[in-house]
């Protein structure tokens, strides 16, 4: 039951409002009552109105008890008594509102009864429907709340398997005299749904075959809603539409083998897009990307990509083609980067052929990929001994294995669960190869929420490359460094390594790890604070490990995620800023 407006012309929208109100309101009530008076009584809405006359205002005052009442019932009073006087103060008006909502109605009884097939089928529904009914005995009784309370139940069974589910009946029994509020609620579930045939509109440019490949549901499987859902992501996943729509035909005569409906928005077959940011690793960048997803009419999808940063560039071309049975996409890949950091100057160029399959839970990628990359010192010094990568040229052809786990409660925003991913890849000597190895790097975030808001975040990073003849001539890009934001903080981005006369090489392990707390302080601002630790090493018995601890500013800006740290790294004893910002366009 939402308030309504009473007793006011609706053309009196049209005319302008004034800068000063023509008459004053004075509201005296209990605060929360309070609150909902300003926003909902006509007297409080258009008291800046210019056109308000005499008998207007006077219909207005005379109508006001009535319409307190009415707004008092909706928090749960129902014997409210309320006067209204009218004072002159040098020339302005002044309404004078005083309530007295006398006592507050309160919850006594309540009855939740479900009928149909779930009361017998699924008593497990039934039970959740009636354990997480959020309005109980002993509450006050509000109209909003009671409304939400039934509908939070429908959803309970309309979730899963049954997709007609109704409120059969509900009343509200009100004793005003006994400050009581009886009530009771009965739902039919309706028949249990189960899915049928798919049928998609909407298509133009690309071929339905596209949607039927990456759907995950089978027909008869029961009705879920969280199962649809899975089946929209997995269709916008997909480069080729901006919109998707999932829905079942919910009529209760065709609920066996209900039909799916898809309803898509394509988008046009060529985008441009571009962004800037800055990060404390890199420096600003400037990057734009180029998509033709309908590459000689066959839903090829083509990327152009052009990064540019202060202290590394990237060049990519990437051709997809469209998805097969099972979600499974075929793309080649050709890239050149370069990154100056560290006293390193690095340019790597890679090609590589790739099947990877993306859904909500799980990604896996096979991969085999081409490096060719050469390194050489900024300061042109000679290279000590014991650096276990050499500059110059070096090649490697690299099959791999890339799996991804993610268990969270929100994939955007996570406060529960974890994603782990993990890479391994050989490569043989003579094959495109310059040295026989094998390469493992894995990573982890655990989320664990604390009370309503705050969130731990642990995370852990491990890498290691293992060759039989030594890793001289291994392309350095598939080493490792540590250093910077996503890594340590309080150190340099990529400053963690085989140091040298200045110089961080790339090493043959790295090990990272973190701990964070996060405190929002609403939706949008939170802080933090944390502690880093790692190594980046080519034996253990030598290693040096990196301790940082900090705390920083978390904001969800409309753009983007902006993260602001201030670190202080121990062994270096030095402070040092980590800030990422981000702007699409």
């Amino acid at each position: 039951m939402r308030p309504v407006l009473m007793g006011v012309c609706a053309a009196w929208f049209a005319f302008p409002i004034a800068a000063e109100p023509v008459y004053r309101v004075e509201i005296e009530a209990p605060r929360s009552l309070e609150k909902l008076l300003r926003e909902f009584l006509d007297l409080f809405r258009f008291r800046e109105r210019d056109d308000i006359s005499v008998s207007q205002l006077n219909f207005m005052v005379a109508t006001t008890p009535d319409q307190v009442s009415r707004l008092a019932a909706t928090e749960g009073y129902f014997s409210t008594s309320t006067k209204v006087k009218v004072d002159d103060d040098a020339g302005t008006q002044v309404v004078r509102v005083s309530v007295d909502p006398g006592p507050r109605t309160f919850i006594s009884g309540l009855n939740i009864d479900v009928t149909g097939p779930a009361a017998s089928r699924s008593p497990e529904q039934v039970e959740e429907l009636q354990s997480t009914w959020p309005l109980l005995p002993g509450e006050p009784f509000r109209q909003q709340q009671w409304s939400d309370a039934k509908q939070s139940g429908l959803q309970v069974l309309q979730r899963q398997r049954y997709a007609a589910a109704r409120i059969a009946d509900s009343e509200a029994r009100i004793l005003a005299d006994k400050q009581q509020a009886d009530l009771s609620v009965q739902y039919d579930s309706g028949p249990v749904f189960t899915l049928g045939e798919v049928a998609i509109t909407g298509t133009s440019r690309y071929p339905d075959e596209i949607i039927r490949n990456v759907n995950p549901l089978r027909v008869g499987e029961e009705y879920r809603a969280d199962r649809l859902l899975e089946f929209q992501r997995q269709i916008l996943r997909n480069p080729y539409f901006s919109n998707a729509v999932v829905l079942i035909d919910n009529d209760p005569a065709a609920a066996d083998l209900a039909s799916v409906t898809v309803k898509v928005t394509e988008f046009p077959e060529q985008r441009i897009r571009g962004g800037v940011g800055y990060t404390t690793d890199t420096g600003a960048h400037l990057e734009g990307l180029y998509s033709h997803y309908n590459l000689f009419g066959k839903a090829w999808v083509l990327n152009a990509q052009t990064r540019i940063e202060q202290r590394r560039q990237l060049g990519s071309l990437e051709l997809a083609l469209p998805p097969r049975a099972g979600a499974w996409v075929d793309s080649a890949l050709a890239s050149a980067e370069r990154t100056t950091l560290e006293g390193v100057d690095l340019r790597s160029r890679r090609f590589g052929l790739h099947r990877t399959r993306n859904t909500d839970k799980r990604d896996t990628a096979y991969t085999i990929d081409y490096y060719r990359d050469s390194l050489k010192q900024i300061n042109g010094a000679p290279v000590p001994a014991d650096v276990v990568v050499q500059p110059g040229t070096h090649q490697a052809l690299v099959a791999g294995l890339g799996k991804t786990r993610r268990d969270v409660d929100d994939p955007l925003n996570p406060r529960k669960g974890r994603i782990v991913s993990w890479q391994a890849g050989v490569a043989v000597k003579g094959l495109l190869t310059d040295q026989t190895f094998f390469r493992l790097y894995a990573r982890g975030r655990e989320f664990m929420p604390v009370g309503k808001r705050d969130i731990v975040i642990l995370r852990a990073e491990l890498g290691a490359v293992v060759s039989k003849g030594g890793n001289a001539a291994i392309p350095a890009s598939l080493l490792f460094r540590a250093g910077g934001t996503e890594s340590v903080r309080g150190y340099g981005f990529q400053s963690i390594g085989n140091v040298q006369n200045g110089t961080v090489y790339p090493t043959r392990y790295l090990a990272t790890g973190g701990v964070e707390y996060v405190h929002w302080l609403n939706e949008q601002w939170g802080s933090a604070v944390f502690y880093d630790v790692g190594v980046a090493t080519d034996r253990w018995a030598d290693k040096s490990v990196f301790h940082g601890v900090g705390v920083g500013a978390r904001w969800r800006s409309p753009v983007g995620r902006v993260n602001v740290d201030l670190a202080y790294g121990i062994q270096e004893s030095r402070i040092r800023p980590h800030l990422s910002l981000g702007v699409a366009f």
